[in-house]
């Protein structure tokens, strides 16, 4: 066996690359799954809540929309504070914060109560802590293996939307949304505070190695700022395509006269292909780097989602979700991988959660833009059209990125 280096010697001590690295790479997955159910419930609920308070397409839409957008603010702020005090104290914080805002969202008694409680508690306290800022986290304990890692850290958003829906459907259908609310609100507290309290040790930020292309700047024609601006307008871009047939499967279903069950089936299904395709990506963004990533998931997203034009029937609609979920799951995990190829690795919740932010605002954005599509024409054709163009925006800024000399000199 061949000596080691004083560098991975250090790394070893550090934890990097090591069982417990793995060990905590499987925690933050499981945290990430449990509390992404605040993605995900507002999708299910969606015919309940238009049902029970009278209201339009676009409007049952609403709750969705707020929930992301505290989702997108929720992930800077607590991205920035696991770069300053470790992950621990953000993850702690947004359990209790899913446990009382499903409490309170049980309780509510107008559609505007349950946005309001959807998007400041289960949103921006709760949620966000459970992705962007594990993502980094996980960053920091791989080097050799990190986009494999990141991709697997990645997936807890779409193993939630693949456990989730299935079961929150089925105790919607037999209990109410109320009452699986609020087992939604005691499960959480009794899982997530025991997995939260085994990420105690402080990350190794001091050990993760910088990028190259900090230490020359002349190679780097791209300014940090152009370049997160870049990857703000790309991930926005590419989660309004995304949130279509995410957001809208289930009642898209139940128009064609299908049902929300089969609904919820598919977007299951959509999102467990997902973490196939995210895990794949990671694997992937380590030998091909992670501009290249993108590229190669925002053209299969595009050419997927125009596959739900031309078929709509009920065995179609399911191979074109699982299509759709193996095409796309990778595209978020590039952008974590890109941030710590081209930034300081101190400044990485901070910059992801920002480009989270912007994908998840697409994402808010989008689910909207596809009910008040829908109330005009009657139709979600032109909702699906409406992504494509976007998806196409994406696919634009990453084949400029690409043809960058800089960003072929750095990842050489």
């Amino acid at each position: 066996m061949d000596a080691l280096t004083p560098a991975r010697a250090e790394e070893i001590e550090s934890g990097i690359e090591t069982a417990y690295a793995w060990r905590r790479l499987f925690l933050s997955l499981l945290l990430s799954t449990i509390g992404g159910v605040g993605l995900w419930s507002a999708v299910v609920v969606l015919p309940a809540i238009q049902a029970e308070f009278g209201i339009a397409r676009a409007s049952a839409s609403l709750p969705y929309t707020v929930t992301m957008i505290g989702f997108a603010f929720g992930g800077i702020a607590t991205g920035r504070l696991a770069d300053r005090f470790g992950i621990i104290f953000p993850v702690i914080g947004g359990t209790i914060a899913l446990c009382i805002g499903y409490l309170a969202a049980s309780q509510t008694t107008s559609l505007w109560q349950f946005v309001a409680v959807q998007g400041a508690i289960v949103g921006l306290l709760g949620s966000s802590a459970t992705f962007g800022p594990l993502i980094a986290d996980v960053s920091h304990w791989f080097t050799r293996n990190r986009g494999i890692a990141v991709g697997i850290c990645a997936s807890g958003s779409y193993l939630a939307g693949t456990v989730w829906p299935p079961v929150l459907q089925h105790f919607i259908g037999a209990y109410g949304w109320r009452a699986t609310h609020l087992g939604i609100g005691l499960f959480c507290a009794a899982t997530m505070l025991p997995l939260s309290l085994a990420l105690r040790r402080r990350t190794p930020m001091r050990h993760s190695a910088a990028p190259a292309v900090l230490e020359d700047p002349s190679v780097y024609r791209l300014s940090p700022g152009l370049l997160q601006a870049l990857l703000v307008v790309a991930g926005f871009a590419c989660c309004v395509a995304m949130s279509m047939p995410q957001v809208h499967i289930v009642a898209y279903c139940a128009d064609l006269g299908y049902g929300v069950a089969r609904g919820a089936e598919m977007l299951s299904l959509m999102l467990g292909t997902g973490v196939v395709s995210r895990m794949a990506s990671g694997w992937i963004c380590d030998r091909i780097g992670g501009v290249r990533t993108l590229l190669l998931g925002s053209f299969l997203q595009c050419l997927t989602l125009a596959f739900y034009l031309p078929w709509n029937g009920l065995t179609s609609l399911y191979v074109v979700s699982a299509l759709f979920g193996l095409s796309q799951g990778g595209i978020v995990p590039a952008y974590a991988i890109i941030v710590r190829e081209y930034f300081a690795p101190q400044e990485a919740g901070a910059r992801l959660g920002l480009i989270l932010m912007a994908t998840i605002f697409g994402m808010a954005a989008g689910g909207w833009m596809s009910g008040a599509i829908f109330d005009l024409t009657s139709s979600y054709r032109a909702a699906f059209v409406n992504g494509i163009l976007w998806n196409l925006l994406n696919l634009s800024i990453a084949l400029w990125l690409l043809r960058q000399p800089s960003t072929r000199t750095a990842r050489a």
